[in-house]
């Protein structure tokens, strides 16, 4: 099963998400792969992922992997990737058609994986290049992600939406 759990910031994705692979694994246990490249030196950032660990306590297996999410996702497990558009982020300097093909293949790996990802398309286009790049291939991976789907949600102030 693949799914895609998509919202803005602060909309309640990973607790919708975090929920998802937990059911789908059952007893066997989930793996929570956490994307962020903690290298930044982003005070901010560290603080929303140590919310993140306390909030998801225990329940999971973390795995920290910014980049190589094919070489942790195992046959037969069950994944929740946090956060996709981190993944993106990471990969800025690949070109995009080389990641479309690399996530296609983490899409038929025979195992749960819910994959979150920030709904940054939504507002008005920055002035920048970088971040233009970064939310064009979010939009371009996350289409890609929603038609390899067998679920989709929209979650907007803690409440889920089926899309597909």
């Amino acid at each position: 099963m693949i799914a895609l759990i998509f919202g803005g910031q602060r909309s309640g994705k990973s607790r919708v998400a975090e929920d998802m692979a937990l059911k789908l694994a059952g007893d066997r246990g989930a793996f929570y792969i956490a994307t962020y490249d903690n290298s930044f030196g982003d005070n901010e950032m560290s603080k929303r992922l140590l919310k993140h660990q306390r909030d998801r306590g225990d329940k999971f297996t973390t795995i920290e992997e910014p980049l190589a999410l094919e070489s942790v996702i195992k046959e037969g497990g069950s994944y929740l990737i946090d956060c996709l558009s981190m993944w993106i982020l990471n990969s800025m300097e690949e070109p995009l058609d080389e990641l479309i093909s690399y996530i296609q293949r983490v899409c038929k790996i025979d195992a749960n994986v819910v994959f979150v990802l920030n709904s940054v398309g939504d507002g008005v286009a920055p002035s920048d290049k970088m971040s233009r790049e970064f939310i064009d291939r979010c939009g371009v991976i996350g289409q890609v992600v929603a038609s390899n789907s067998q679920e989709v949600y929209r979650v907007s102030f803690g409440i889920m939406e089926r899309i597909k």
